[in-house]
């Protein structure tokens, strides 16, 4: 098991990582999800041992990494780029790792022909990486990554160079290949599409601290914050005030789009500022009527966005027409 112990890391006398503590089990594939800047890649390579934290420690089945070097640590590292060496085919590149380790040349055929197997490229152990495309080129980076058997696997937004499609096939072999081998990973993306389709458990960094922590159902049900709702995309972040609490137990709030009911477990007094998710999908059970005139439809693969003018917008099955108005039914959640 992985554990990483109260990291701290400035970048230009600001935190870049505050306190971060973290674990991996075995087979557990956890993603680190953010926007740019928030030290997602820079916490991976200090647990990659590429570069040293401030203060905290990193360790594995409760040994102490700190004074290990990087290419002791036995972690697999694949990268966006690939980093494939362009004048090897690709037997010798995925190879590359077990003769540096000098293991005898029939146990590295072996492994080579097992990785490549493992990834889908049986027969192109001859083949030039400049002759591949960008997503076989993938494939042999997580081949050699594999080929050294890791006690981990670490992923540096390893599909941002690939198209939407080739990414979506791709990134389910990778889930399938991890629940195979039951090695534990380490995924950093700022796409949270990709986070949820192959974490496990989904940790979310913003101005270096994990904001919320959960597997991708309770993350996406529970967002706990304005800030994750929104980043997530989940649907219209409101500010409200709460106006005092009705009869059937729900607080009342009134907000620029209008006047909500919402049920919560959160402890508000009548003027507390909340803020509210409004989801964009109808929905039944406890729900708001928001009534607004529509002056924007967009289609959006199967179903229409629609933008009224009091600033929501929500998805519907048939196109209203602009200037109509139109009275829908969303969940609305405190956010606190």
């Amino acid at each position: 098991m992985l554990e990483v112990h109260h990291i701290f890391k400035t970048y230009e006398g600001k935190p870049l990582l505050n306190d971060i503590s973290l674990k991996v089990d075995t087979g557990e594939t956890i993603c680190l999800l953010g926007a740019s800047g928030s030290g997602k890649s820079t916490l991976l390579r200090i647990i990659a041992g590429l570069e040293e934290s401030e203060s905290g420690y990193i360790s594995f089945n409760e040994q102490d990494l700190t004074a290990t070097p990087a290419h002791l640590r036995d972690f697999g590292l694949v990268f966006q780029d690939y980093a494939l060496f362009p004048h090897l085919n690709v037997h010798a590149n995925v190879a590359f790792g077990l003769k540096m380790r000098r293991l005898a040349q029939g146990e590295i055929a072996e492994r080579v022909a097992n990785s490549l197997d493992l990834v889908d490229l049986s027969g192109f152990e001859n083949r030039r990486v400049t002759e591949l495309s960008g997503g076989e080129q993938q494939r042999v980076a997580l081949a050699r990554a594999l080929a050294t058997r890791p006690r981990l696997l670490m992923f540096d937004e390893p599909l941002g160079a690939l198209d939407r499609t080739l990414r979506e096939d791709l990134l389910n072999e990778l889930r399938m290949i991890l629940h195979r081998t039951n090695i534990p990973a380490i995924y950093v993306t700022h796409d949270q599409e990709e986070a949820f389709a192959i974490a496990d458990r989904v940790l979310i960094l913003h101005n270096g601290e994990i904001v919320r922590e959960g597997t991708p159902a309770d993350v996406w049900t529970d967002p706990g914050s304005a800030f994750v709702a929104g980043f997530l995309g989940l649907g219209n972040i409101v500010e409200g005030k709460i106006r005092g609490k009705r009869k059937d137990g729900r607080w009342e709030v009134a907000g620029v789009p209008g006047v909500f009911s919402v049920s919560c477990e959160h402890k508000h007094q009548e003027g507390d500022n909340v803020h509210l998710l409004a989801r964009p999908l109808p929905v039944e059970g406890e729900v708001s009527a928001i009534t607004g005139v529509v002056t924007d439809v967009v289609f959006q693969q199967d179903r229409f966005k629609v933008t009224l003018d009091n600033g929501l917008y929500v998805y519907l099955q048939i196109a209203p027409k602009a200037g109509e108005e139109i009275e829908v039914r969303i969940k609305v959640e405190c956010l606190a």
